[in-house]
């Protein structure tokens, strides 16, 4: 497959995914069309497509939230369909619990886990220097900034030492300015770890700028349209983006993806 080539084993392999609803009458819905894509160990990959293409039902089936009509999910080379251990998922909102201090919030997945709460607590702490919320231990969600939540809803996501990342537009109702510094953030904090990240989203720029591999998905029923190499120096500064190189890989993605959201649009008026 394009960009798939290399000798390193894939951490994540998807092979002939489909997915179809049952809806009411006896009609079938297909939302997922034989996708397949590996993702390599350490590699940052993301995914952009028309909105209600089938991207998140694509995540759910990695998550191990649904189950695919057909086909085949592995992570490290082991069967994972219906496996929810494998990987850390972030959804788009932060789902931070109001009442819950964020050292709470962050030590919340530990704690259903079940481990001790002093521990789990303790453990979350760690970290908050690292995600810049050192201080806000003991604070409420309603006290912190729109980045600030959304680096406590990640570390909520890594502390259970996951390596494994599942990132559903985690910056989509952030300002420009705070989207913009989030993103230098995660890459950071990625390169890091050395975290395996497949991130759904709508902003294309973003997309490049985070990305080793951008991989757009077809209208609706979802099946791979594109797959294309980053091949980008890092770590990645924003001045980049002004770059020749990185104009063409975006006005490339722009042109697959517009063309895949006409084609949307055009099913959806055919269906009146």
């Amino acid at each position: 497959m394009p960009g798939d080539a290399g000798a390193v084993p894939p951490r994540i392999q998807l092979t002939n995914l489909h997915k179809e609803f049952a809806l009411g009458g006896g009609e079938v819905r297909r939302v997922v069309d034989d996708i397949s894509f590996s993702v390599r160990p350490g590699e940052f990959v993301s995914v952009i497509g028309p909105s209600g293409c089938g991207k998140s039902t694509m995540f759910n089936i990695i998550a191990g939230l649904e189950t695919p009509t057909s086909g085949e999910v592995a992570i490290d080379g082991t069967n994972a369909i219906g496996e929810r251990h494998h990987t850390a998922y972030m959804p788009q909102k932060d789902l931070l619990f109001p009442w819950r201090t964020i050292v709470q919030n962050a030590a919340l997945g530990l704690e259903v886990q079940g481990m001790v709460k002093k521990k789990a607590r303790a453990t979350a702490r760690e970290l908050f220097a690292q995600f810049g919320l050192k201080g806000f231990e003991d604070s409420y969600p309603f006290e912190l900034s729109g980045g600030m939540r959304q680096r406590a809803a990640l570390l909520r996501t890594v502390v259970q030492g996951r390596e494994i990342l599942l990132l559903d537009e985690p910056f989509g109702a952030l300002d420009s300015l705070t989207r913009i510094e989030m993103q230098n953030w995660l890459q950071e904090v990625w390169a890091e770890h050395s975290w395996t990240a497949v991130l759904i989203t709508h902003d294309i720029r973003e997309a490049v700028y985070l990305s080793d591999r951008v991989i757009v998905l077809s209208a609706r029923p979802a099946s791979v349209r594109l797959n294309v190499e980053v091949a980008l120096p890092r770590p990645r500064e924003l001045a980049m983006t002004t770059s020749a190189e990185f104009a063409h890989i975006e006005e490339m993605l722009i042109e697959v993806l517009h063309e895949e959201s006409r084609k949307a649009f055009e099913a959806q008026k055919a269906l009146g």
